[in-house]
Parts: C-alpha cells; sequence; structure tokens
C-alpha cells in the first residue's frame, strides 16, 4: 500500500480542499474577529498572509548553479598574528573553504581583528596556499586601506599569479564612512581615489570582486529589509559609476562589484531578500544596456540579533541564518560565532560556526537544488514586496544625490532611526522576542569561555572633513542585558533583587500568570521566590515576609482576583511591600485594586522594560 499509484488513490478519495475552504474554518476559529488579526506585517509594512496558494509561472532565479556550494567562510580576527594564523589554517583544514581577514577598525571587526600592518596580513597568512581555490575576503577600514596593495607585494614574493587568486577586496568607502559618521573628504575626490585603486588592481592582474555595496551597514543600525536592499543598490550604483569614471567599461566595471547581506533568524524575510537583490540588481544591468550576469553576494549572519546572555540559542539563530542564506542563494557565509557578543571567540565557538554550515551542504544537501523557494507562494509575494519597496527608496535616495549625499544630508539615517524605534518598542513589549534575554531567561546560567584577548584600541584616526549622524551597529538584546548586568553587579556585593510570587488560590488559578510572571522580572535580572497557593491573607502576609523580598506580585485567574485580589493587596502592604504588581489586565478591578495597594499590572504586550527598570528605582 506504499506505492505512488496507491497514494494517488487515497489521495483521489478527499474533496480537494479550496481557499474557500480554509477561509471558512479560519472565521470559525476568529469568532467574529476581523481576518487582519491574522495577517503580519514587516517593518516596511508588507503584509505577511497566514495562507498563500502555489505562485503560477515562476521562474528561478540564477544564483548559484545546482550542485555548487557556497563558501564556507571564516573570520581571521585575532589581534595577535601568529594566533590568527593557526586559527586559519586549523580552519582550512577541517572543512573552511574561504577565510575572511578582518582587520582593526573594519566595519565588521567587532572590536577586534588583525593588527592594520602588511607584516601581520604576511604573518597571518603563512601556509595558506592562495592559489589553490580557496575564498579570501579582506574586511578593511580606514587604517588597513592599503592592504591590497600589501596582497597583492605577498603575492609577488611568492611568485603567485594574482590571477590564480580568488580575493575579495573590500574597498568600501561609503560604508566605512556610514558606520563612522564621518569622511576624510568629499564624494568626488574619494571617488577618483578609489576608481584608480580599483583599475590599479585589475591592471595587475586581480579578477576582484574589489568593492562591496555592504547591507550590514543598515541592517546592524536596526534598518528594514527594503532599507537596506535600497542602500545595496544605492552605493553598487554610485560604484558603478565611479568605476566608469575611472575609464573601466561598464561590462568590466559590474563584475568588480558585489553585496553583502546580513541573514537573519527571519527564514522567510532572509530567503526572500536574497533572492529580490539579485532581481534588483539585473535590473540595474539592463538600465546600463546590460545583460544580466549574476551577482556575487555574500552573506554574514546578523550581528544584531547576538545575544550575551543564554549564548548557546546563537547557535540555532545562526542555523536559521545560514540555511535561509544559502537557499537564497549566497554565494559565500560567514556565520558570526556564537559567543562574538562576549568577546574573542575560542576554538569551540568557532568549529561550530564552521560545522553549522559543513551539516547543512554535506548533510542537508541544501546546495543540490538552485533556488528552491521558486514557486512557493508567500516567499514568490514577500520577494516582489521586498523587490518594490525597496526600488522605490533606491530612488529616492538617487533623488537625494546617492548614497553618500544622502548620508550628508542624513536622509538615510533618519529613516532607519524611524524603523529601529519602532523595533525597540516592540523589543520592549516582548512582542519581538529574543530568546534567553527578552523570554526564557535562566539567572543561573555559566557564561561561557572566551580567549583572553583585549579588544583593539589606539588606532590612528583619520583625517575627518565631513561629519554626519553614523549608522552605529546594535544589539537588540542590549537592553534587557543591561538590566541582567546590574542584576550581576548587585549580587556580588549582596543580593540579587528579588520578587516574592503571591499565588493565590489553587495550582490550576496561579500557575499560568505565575510562569508569565517570573520570566517577565527575570528577563531584567529579578529573581522570582514562587510559592504554593494561598487563601488566609495573613499566612501570605508572613510568607512575603520571612522571603527577604521588596517587590511583590500577586498570580492568580481573574475568578480568584475578584474574590481574594484586594485582601491579599491590603495585607501585603502592611507586611511592607515596597511595590506590588499583578498579573493580567485589571478591567474593572483597577479601582479598587489600586486603592488597596496594587501600584502595577503587568501584561502581555505591556512595556517590560519600563516597568522593570522602574522597579530598580524603587528597589534602589
Amino acid at each position: 500500500m506504499s506505492t505512488k499509484t496507491d497514494a494517488l488513490t487515497l489521495a483521489a478519495d478527499f474533496a480537494p480542499a479550496t481557499r474557500d475552504d480554509w477561509r471558512k474554518l479560519a472565521d470559525g476559529v476568529l469568532k467574529g474577529a476581523p481576518f487582519d488579526k491574522l495577517v503580519g506585517k514587516t517593518y516596511d509594512g508588507l503584509r505577511i498572509d497566514p495562507i498563500y496558494e502555489r505562485a503560477r509561472n515562476a521562474t528561478a532565479i540564477p544564483a548559484r548553479p545546482a550542485g555548487s556550494p557556497w563558501q564556507i567562510m571564516q573570520r581571521v580576527d585575532h589581534p595577535d598574528a601568529a594566533s590568527a594564523n593557526a586559527q586559519a589554517l586549523h580552519d582550512l583544514e577541517n572543512g573552511a573553504t574561504g577565510l575572511t581577514l578582518v582587520f582593526a577598525g573594519a566595519n565588521g571587526a567587532r572590536g577586534y581583528g588583525l593588527p592594520p600592518t602588511k607584516e601581520a596580513l604576511e604573518r597571518a597568512l603563512d601556509g595558506v596556499y592562495l592559489d589553490a581555490g580557496i575564498g579570501i575576503e579582506l574586511e578593511i577600514g580606514p587604517q588597513s586601506r592599503d592592504m591590497g596593495q600589501h596582497l597583492a607585494e605577498l603575492l609577488a614574493a611568492r611568485k603567485i599569479s594574482p590571477a590564480a587568486v580568488n580575493v575579495r577586496f573590500g574597498l568600501d568607502p561609503i560604508g566605512g564612512g556610514g558606520v563612522r559618521g564621518s569622511s576624510h573628504g568629499p564624494w568626488d575626490s574619494i571617488a577618483k581615489v578609489f576608481g584608480d585603486k580599483i583599475a590599479k588592481l585589475a591592471k595587475l592582474g586581480f579578477q576582484g570582486p574589489f568593492a562591496p555595496a555592504d547591507g550590514r551597514v543598515i541592517h546592524d543600525a536596526g534598518g528594514s529589509e527594503a532599507q537596506e536592499l535600497a542602500y545595496v543598490l544605492a552605493v553598487g550604483v554610485t560604484y558603478l559609476r565611479a568605476l566608469e569614471a575611472a575609464g573601466i567599461p561598464l561590462d568590466d566595471a559590474r563584475r568588480m562589484i558585489y553585496a553583502r547581506l546580513s541573514a537573519d533568524a527571519d527564514q522567510f524575510l532572509t530567503m526572500a531578500k536574497f533572492r529580490a537583490l539579485r532581481l534588483l540588481w539585473a535590473r540595474v544591468e539592463q538600465s546600463c544596456g546590460l545583460t544580466p550576469q549574476p551577482l556575487f553576494i555574500a552573506a554574514d549572519t546578523a550581528w544584531r540579533m547576538l545575544t550575551q546572555r543564554d549564548p548557546d540559542v546563537n547557535m540555532l539563530r545562526a542555523t536559521i541564518a545560514a540555511f535561509s542564506a544559502g537557499l537564497g542563494g549566497a554565494n559565500s557565509i560567514n556565520v558570526l560565532p556564537h559567543t562574538l557578543a562576549l568577546g574573542l571567540p575560542d576554538a569551540f565557538a568557532r568549529r561550530i560556526a564552521r560545522n553549522t554550515q559543513l551539516v547543512l551542504l554535506e548533510e542537508s544537501n541544501l546546495d543540490k537544488v538552485s533556488d528552491p523557494a521558486a514557486g512557493s507562494g508567500g516567499i514568490e509575494t514577500l520577494t516582489r514586496q521586498l523587490c518594490e519597496a525597496a526600488w522605490t527608496q533606491f530612488q529616492d535616495i538617487e533623488k537625494a544625490g546617492g548614497p553618500f549625499a544622502a548620508l550628508e544630508k542624513n536622509i538615510i539615517q533618519s529613516k532607519v532611526a524611524a524603523v529601529r524605534a519602532a523595533r525597540d518598542v516592540n523589543i520592549a513589549r516582548r512582542k519581538d522576542v529574543l530568546t534567553g534575554a527578552s523570554e526564557f531567561p535562566n539567572l543561573h546560567e555559566k557564561t561561557p569561555a572566551v580567549l583572553d584577548a583585549k579588544p583593539v584600541t589606539g588606532l590612528l584616526p583619520d583625517d575627518i572633513v565631513i561629519r554626519f549622524d553614523a549608522l552605529a551597529p546594535i544589539r537588540l538584546a542590549a537592553p534587557f542585558e543591561a538590566l541582567r548586568d546590574r542584576s550581576d553587579q548587585m549580587l556580588k556585593t549582596g543580593k540579587r533583587p528579588k520578587v516574592f510570587l503571591a499565588n493565590l488560590g489553587t495550582a490550576a488559578d496561579f500557575t499560568a500568570r505565575a510562569t508569565f510572571a517570573k520570566s517577565f522580572f527575570e528577563t531584567g535580572g529579578i529573581e522570582a521566590i514562587d510559592t504554593e497557593g494561598f487563601s488566609d491573607p495573613a499566612a501570605l502576609a508572613a510568607a512575603f515576609k520571612s522571603s527577604g523580598a521588596a517587590l511583590v506580585c500577586l498570580c492568580s485567574s481573574d475568578k480568584v482576583y475578584a474574590a481574594h485580589a484586594e485582601a491579599a493587596a491590603k495585607a501585603l502592604h502592611d507586611a511592607g511591600a515596597k511595590h506590588i504588581y499583578l498579573a493580567g489586565r485589571p478591567g474593572e478591578l483597577e479601582a479598587p485594586l489600586r486603592a488597596a495597594g496594587v501600584g502595577d499590572f503587568i501584561f502581555a504586550g505591556g512595556d517590560a522594560l519600563a516597568t522593570l527598570r522602574a522597579a530598580y528605582e524603587r528597589i534602589g
């Protein structure tokens, strides 16, 4: 009974399901609530429906040929070049197919990085066979802007042809200025140096690409998917113009540019974003009179999604991100080690980052199908919506005079700030969940090991001629982590702040809200003292007094609140509670509950950050 024919016969016994059938069932569950309750929205305002039909006449978007794996990139960012070299050799021996040389002061350095010297480059690449087909990517900053020339000199000394080396040079003056909020000159003068430098490297025989349009600049600062795509398009077009002005034909210039996108834990949006960029860049090429060719797209798992608390969850986030970027058509993927937000990752964290990709490629075979998302109604719709939104925003940047001018006028920054503000609200209200930080905290977790390496400081500043607002990188979990840090400091000198959970009634009455309250307070480092159910206010007050807690939270069902919450609150207030919370919305009971001593109500969708910060002020 397991043959294909039998399976088809079995399916034929059921009436075909239609969208109308599903809608009737959905309306039954909604019980009169509007259907839009099931519709989601992205930070670009794009609609995400709860169900989609199969996309018809979908065409696969060319990226990598089926069976062609993406490059498994590994960061080389140890401040000691000898240690960095040992890491690089180990990574290549154990599955990495590319190295990202991150120099101090680069956008993605995250406080560390190789010294920006020729000697550090040579030492880090000692014993690395540069002409063996591995990918090399340079992430450079103002102090390492001549690293391309240093690499050329290194190859000459080793008698290696530049054409035999697969290297991306990382020349991105607009991205560097955007993150720093400054520039060492106007764009006209920078563009000339930029174009001449790439022309010189190409003349030496390097194949490139040379210049990234780096979307991390927007993503790291909290921007949206369409904003990231629009910025990448605008920078890519600006670099095309600079290369053409340097005498490089457009057909050659477009192969000198590559893109970098951030991949985060939103699987479908990440896949759609990578697919959308290919369509958008093809439109740029067509507008230039060129026949489209696949753009090289590098992917980095997102910095902003990393947490310092419960960092093991970062492994799961990185897996989803790498999975999504791979299926979206990335040509190379760099998985940030899960402990990077805590310090310089050790060998274990680096191995996990590397093996995440090896498992996806060697065991899950994600490279065997080209554009597997083609035909998916949801992803095709998101791809199209992102293309439309990003193209409109790209045109706005062009109208402002290009990305450099838009940065000077703080146009890009203000739009990113608006999205970040909306994101901050949803994080504070725990609508955007950060597992281990804003939900499901563990106050007793062990901090993983990182290497004993100090962040790089003392770099000579770049000459600054123009200043504007910086697109500074953020981590979404930082506000909750700041409260946890405050709790840890209090523990070093005594005890953590505590909240007494005043559970009323039976376990069936209070368990749901007590569980919610425990998670709510412990996300801010306030330890919850759980209790059995109480029915006698005097016994409740006595248990609270003996707990040593300053704060208390009533937890039970609405029915029990109506019968017992007022008396319980009065008893707790008389017992010396500094502040009384109640888990749940008060409804009609708010006035009498406040009169009895309840100060705040905690519930899903409330501003958890504001409530927790105020709690620390009350504790003193």
